[in-house]
């Protein structure tokens, strides 16, 4: 209700200058135009902030509006750079590329496994964002900087455990930056491109440790079957039901989201 009752007093502020504008486009009425073109290269009064003697400012709706689409916009880039979720994701599709089951499972729930189990690995970072950060200043508490500052301190805590220090000296070598004494020291500009960098070699480690038995069983099965002089049936049609009886017989699934979640850090 509050929203809505907002955006229409904004809408409402607009509409004087929608009329103004529009009766300025009559040849009748040059005086009227010259005012209103005056009053629109003074600024739209949508579009302002106002600051307040204790330091702080407050945005007009139509900036807030611009600031959540534009938020809304980098909001993938932020799950895939700032969560488990590109760990995850590689891990299965190496998983289903290693036992030849082409689009089984489907990307649709390859997608779906690797966002709920980012959430599962995320959801103590996240119930503390939202107690730190989130709550205070939804209560009005805090303000939006001092919010944003502590969530990103936060996170900071969860990306700097889940890095490998070598990709993290690496880029800020890179930056021309020292070493780090706190996690909440460590930049953005730095620490992001170096989680990235470590959630990728860790997850084509863990991915080259699922091919393997799966490997072996291929080339069991092209070597039985070059043998028996079946050189022109495929050895992958033949060992796809043994891969997937292994995997079976092993609770595969299991063991590779227990894996999974075993290896970050909360």
């Amino acid at each position: 209700m509050t929203f809505s009752r907002s955006l229409t007093s904004a809408l409402a502020s607009l509409a004087p200058l929608l009329s103004i504008a529009l009766f300025s486009m009559l040849p009748t009425a040059p005086a009227v135009a010259q005012d209103s073109f005056a009053g629109l290269a003074s600024g739209l009064p949508a579009l302002t902030s106002t600051e307040f003697g204790d330091g702080t400012t407050s945005y007009s709706l139509s900036l807030q509006v611009l600031a959540l689409m534009t938020a809304l916009t980098v909001l993938p880039s932020l799950v895939l750079g700032m969560t488990s979720f590109t760990r995850i994701i590689i891990v299965l599709s190496i998983l289903r590329q290693a036992m030849g089951t082409q689009q089984t499972p489907p990307n649709q729930v390859l997608i779906a496994i690797a966002l709920f189990l980012s959430f599962f690995i995320m959801s103590p970072t996240l119930t503390e964002v939202y107690e730190k950060s989130a709550d205070p200043y939804l209560n009005g508490d805090v303000s939006a900087e001092i919010a944003l500052g502590s969530a990103s301190d936060t996170m900071k805590g969860f990306l700097v455990k889940n890095t490998r220090k070598d990709d993290l000296k690496m880029f800020a070598d890179m930056a021309n930056l020292g070493s780090f004494e706190t996690p909440e020291s460590v930049p953005l500009t730095v620490l992001l491109p170096a989680f990235i960098t470590s959630e990728l070699k860790t997850a084509f480690q863990i991915g080259f440790l699922l091919f393997l038995p799966f490997l072996v069983i291929d080339m069991v099965i092209a070597s039985i079957l070059m043998a028996l002089g079946m050189m022109m049936l495929s050895p992958m049609l033949v060992s796809l039901p043994f891969k997937l009886l292994l995997f079976v017989l092993v609770d595969g699934w299991a063991m590779t989201v227990g894996s999974l979640v075993a290896t970050y850090s909360a």
